[in-house]
């Protein structure tokens, strides 16, 4: 079957130092795919669904396929949704210009609307039936994550408000009321989620200036900015043994929590002792599913077996 391709002028290829080139007309199915950020989605509906498996006490309730399902379809949606708003700033960057939308391999970029508004649609939609709280946890996340994007503000509120909406989606389709357990869920999130961004921002600072994007932590001196994130790494290595004693786990979890933690801490602490761009790097890539990951992970397993 032939493929139908466009000669198309794309401002985001031309702003990122590419001429223009022949683009397959609406993408590819990966293409789309990629615009949804598959990795991440992924690892928020993973835990979401552990928090879900931590309700229920290690019971598998037939619920919680319908929770992966919804927190799966809304991350995806959201995170597609940003990249579509964002597309402008991403093709100013050096690190980002090459992404599907701002590259052009997607033309014009509002072909992945539909994609976008039915996966929102469909998470929001089994939340509702999951339970009203569900879906308030859910829509509140999405609505953030399309507000406040690129600010100062954009891990505090907006990031933490939508980092948490997949744990407590997950939490409260099985136990539709709050514990300290999941505040505590949450607080983890809240202190992981400027390691794992301002780190990157540090990394490319320079590329954010370029494209004329100042915001914090980029319009800090590195001095001061890695000192914060070595705080903030010590914050979340004590709410993971704090969530350790409320959550009554076992050896397992508090092993790999200390672990952990002190990998963040000593990665933080390097940082802060060498600041090199090669070590913010690196402890951005931990603090994805090597930290957050394996974390939840052993938490849903240590529930599991305990139930």
């Amino acid at each position: 079957m032939s493929v139908k391709f466009s000669q198309t002028y794309v401002p985001g290829l031309a702003r990122a130092g590419f001429t223009a080139r022949l683009i397959p007309a609406g993408g590819r199915v990966i293409e789309y795919i990629s615009v949804l950020k598959p990795l991440p989605s992924l690892l928020l509906a993973f835990i979401g669904t552990s928090a879900a498996v931590v309700a229920g006490g290690g019971r598998l309730s037939p619920d919680i396929g319908l929770v992966l399902a919804a927190v799966l379809a809304a991350s995806a949606g959201a995170n597609g949704l940003t990249n579509y708003l964002d597309r402008g700033i991403d093709a100013r960057m050096q690190r980002t210009s090459c992404r599907v939308l701002p590259a052009g391999r997607i033309y014009p970029p509002e072909r992945v609307l539909p994609l976008v508004g039915g996966l929102i649609a469909l998470g929001l939609g089994l939340a509702w039936y999951l339970h009203p709280y569900v879906f308030l946890a859910g829509a509140g996340g999405t609505l953030v994550a399309a507000t406040w994007r690129k600010k100062v503000t954009c891990v505090y509120p907006q990031g933490v408000l939508a980092s948490c909406a997949p744990l407590l989606m997950g939490w409260l389709a099985i136990r539709p009321s709050l514990s300290l357990e999941i505040l505590l869920m949450c607080v983890l999130v809240a202190a992981w989620l400027p390691l794992h961004v301002w780190s990157v921002n540090i990394t490319y600072r320079d590329d954010y200036r370029r494209a004329g994007i100042s915001y914090f932590p980029i319009n800090l001196g590195v001095r001061d900015s890695v000192k914060l994130l070595l705080a903030f790494a010590l914050v979340l290595y004590a709410t993971s043994l704090a969530l350790y004693f409320v959550g009554g786990y076992g050896w397992l979890y508090l092993a790999l929590a200390n672990l952990l933690g002190v990998v963040m801490v000593a990665g933080s602490l390097r940082l802060v002792l060498y600041r090199r761009t090669e070590d913010s790097w690196r402890l951005y890539k931990l603090s994805s599913f090597p930290y957050l990951g394996m974390l939840f992970l052993v938490i849903c397993l240590d529930t599991w077996v305990r139930g």
